[in-house]
């Protein structure tokens, strides 16, 4: 029997140490604003946990390619996106179907060392881009300026 350790929305996953061997991660969407926190702090977490435990991590949330986070966060840090087919994805509320769907696009985004069977099982649900090429590298507006200097 595998181990598991819950986060319930009445604790607060980010003061809580990640270091394990597999994360699944599905943050709030909105802002918690009782905390301060927003899905930046969370895709944080994500890549932070990452680089320092070599955790796998599976993160559900948002499409959101021109966001800081993004950018952040997962453009140079994560290994693979699946950018889910399914739109409008329907969650259970105390097990049971209540109506609410996402009100956006979503994707599941991949830290970790195995993207043949992150690709594998996610092909099923949706696009499955490979970015670890984007990994360590200078993006955006800061990639432009770099070239600048070598005249």
């Amino acid at each position: 029997m595998r181990r598991q350790n819950l986060c319930s929305p009445k604790n607060d996953g980010l003061k809580e140490n990640w270091n394990y061997p597999t994360i699944y991660m599905n943050s709030p969407y909105g802002a918690d604003r009782e905390r301060g926190t927003t899905i930046k702090n969370w895709l944080a977490k994500c890549a932070l946990t990452y680089q320092k435990y070599g955790s796998e991590i599976l993160a559900l949330v948002p499409v959101a390619t021109n966001t800081g986070h993004w950018k952040q966060s997962v453009f140079g840090q994560a290994k693979a996106i699946c950018f889910l087919y399914d739109t409008r994805l329907k969650f259970l509320e105390n097990g049971l179907d209540v109506g609410k769907g996402a009100p956006m696009s979503c994707a599941m985004i991949y830290w970790g060392q195995d993207y043949d069977k992150f690709f594998e099982i996610f092909i099923e649900y949706g696009a499955v881009v490979d970015i670890s090429n984007l990994q360590g590298q200078k993006i955006g507006k800061e990639r432009k300026f770099m070239e600048l200097d070598f005249k």
